[in-house]
């Protein structure tokens, strides 16, 4: 199975109930394609929405996205990389997404040693990174990370000289909210 990473942007702005209706009312379209939703990522403001799938391939996945009226040209396969020692129960206290892209790729290394050489930029703000999206042309990166606020993330990249585009607040849903609706 291929991770793949969808990246949406809507206005007016999406509620959680309408995140979990997404993906209840993709769930069948999803079975038939062989579609795992793993979890969505969606901005404290209720415009930007990020979601994570498994699928045998990326047709699989643009097909059964585009039968639930969803536009795919915004997904791109993805490795998913943790740091290290973290559980998978961590990953679900992750609160605040980094976006990185990059003109020319870039090797994950080449990141990741920017940020250990500033760790303690992280440390002093109580920030700490979980899990990335790495894209296969190596030019996007989203990091999810726990910290107290977005602008704790935002001034510890600053001052480790770490790049990145926007950092933001989130709210992750997944597969386990959708009994909220179906029971």
């Amino acid at each position: 199975m291929t991770d793949m990473i969808l990246e949406r942007y809507f206005d007016p702005a999406l509620t959680p109930g309408e995140v979990v209706e997404m993906a209840a009312e993709s769930a069948d379209c999803f079975g038939i394609h062989r579609v795992d939703w793993e979890a969505s990522y969606l901005s404290a403001d209720g415009h930007k929405l990020v979601c994570n799938f498994r699928a045998p391939d990326m047709e699989s996945a643009r097909i059964a996205l585009r039968e639930t009226d969803t536009d795919p040209r915004v997904m791109w396969k993805s490795s998913v990389h943790d740091a290290p020692g973290i559980e998978a129960a961590e990953i679900d206290k992750a609160n605040v997404l980094v976006e990185r892209s990059f003109d020319d790729a870039v090797a994950l290394q080449q990141i990741q040693d920017i940020e250990d050489a500033g760790i303690w930029c992280l440390e002093i703000r109580d920030v700490r990174f979980l899990r990335t999206f790495f894209s296969a042309d190596r030019k996007r990166m989203l990091c999810l990370y726990a910290a107290p606020d977005a602008e704790s993330v935002r001034q510890a990249q600053r001052e480790a000289g770490v790049p990145f585009d926007e950092a933001w607040a989130f709210s992750r849903y997944g597969p386990e909210d959708l009994s909220r609706i179906t029971s």
